[in-house]
């Protein structure tokens, strides 16, 4: 069945009713999936494909170049976890960090989606001893495809709003 359902109204069927809601729920759990990738794995696990690995499409790219140039515009999923995860990557300076997903906006048109997830991160770093945590808040836009194994992420972009660096005591 394909049909185009962007929120629930009275005019559908039981049936489109109930498929909108369980598409919301595993788009939802997506979400939560990506934030467990990045927070269960710490203190040198980098094992962030366990979750994504269910999370994203085999070919699926990011945009995180809001985050940090260029660079990383379009790159394929898994060599984000590099980026991130690789000795001198973005996260190899932290002691911890959370990652909170916010409930997402999403508009389903048959077997393909859109997305947008309110994030709010927490970062704990040192620098010479000193420490302090970074917060950053923004969005990210999902496009997602129905397959076969459930949805996933066929290319993820990061929105910034804000982010803040301040000292601990």
């Amino acid at each position: 069945m394909t049909h185009s359902i962007t929120k629930l109204s009275a005019g559908q069927s039981l049936e489109q009713r109930l498929q909108y809601v369980s598409d919301r729920v595993e788009i939802q759990d997506l979400m939560v999936r990506y934030a467990l990738g990045q927070d269960l794995h710490q203190s040198g696990d980098n094992d962030v494909l366990e979750q994504w690995g269910t999370v994203f499409a085999a070919e699926a790219t990011v945009d995180y170049s809001a985050a940090g140039g260029p660079a990383l515009r379009d790159i394929p999923y898994r060599t984000l976890v590099d980026v991130m995860r690789g000795a001198d990557g973005s996260m190899s300076g932290l002691l911890k960090w959370q990652h909170f997903q916010g409930y997402s906006t999403v508009d389903i048109d048959g077997d393909a989606a859109l997305a947008r997830t309110q994030h709010l991160h927490s970062h704990q770093g040192s620098t010479d001893g000193r420490g302090w945590n970074l917060i950053q808040t923004g969005f990210f836009v999902d496009r997602l495809e129905r397959r076969p194994e459930g949805w996933r992420i066929v290319h993820r972009a990061l929105e910034i709003i804000w982010m803040d660096t301040f000292g601990t005591a």
